[in-house]
């Protein structure tokens, strides 16, 4: 298994060796190739960036290192309180993050569609992310408004809406998926 060795700039990673940013890619759409917006295949010439919770994820795996720009090596205590600070409720987004990963999906950041993750089956530029993912915690308030809206969006980006459930104390999650139908 290959490891790999990003930069942390601010909120996000960059691999900056193009080799290396290609085989990541490859190994499962990790990232997105600086100024691809979807690109058709492997090879690119550009470097990948990563958000935090995908470097997150990598470093847990042992696929990735992470270093300051002057080459000193970032702890996973470091970047979990990096998470902390980008994303509300990073435990529970992040529990979500790694079981649709390590079941076999593509995930991304979702904030363009107002959710937390667009999940792929194929992966991007394959495929169109047929999900949308909102994290919440048991006991969070969702009005029926909320879930129309997010229905109304998905459905107009032919996407389902999902609701992932966290419970934290067994990492459990349920998911809940709306179907939209017309009268």
């Amino acid at each position: 298994m290959l490891k790999y060795t990003g930069y942390l700039i601010e909120n996000r990673i960059i691999i900056y060796d193009i080799s290396e940013s290609r085989s990541l890619f490859s190994e499962g759409y990790y990232g997105k190739p600086l100024g691809i917006s979807k690109p058709k295949n492997f090879e690119f010439d550009s470097q990948l960036i990563l958000d935090l919770i995908e470097g997150y994820y990598l470093l847990h795996e042992n696929k990735l290192d992470i270093c300051k720009p002057n080459g000193k090596a970032i702890s996973l205590l470091e970047i979990s309180n990096l998470c902390k600070k980008q994303y509300k409720n990073f435990e529970i987004k992040y529990i979500v993050f790694e079981n649709l990963r390590n079941n076999g999906y593509v995930v991304s950041p979702g904030i363009k569609f107002g959710c937390d993750f667009a999940i792929y089956i194929h992966g991007p530029g394959i495929d169109h992310a047929p999900y949308l993912v909102k994290v919440l915690k048991p006991c969070e308030y969702i009005s029926g408004t909320d879930i129309v809206l997010a229905g109304r969006l998905a459905t107009t980006v032919k996407k389902q809406f999902i609701l992932a459930i966290v419970y934290l104390e067994n990492k459990n999650i349920k998911f809940v998926g709306f179907d939209w139908w017309k009268a």
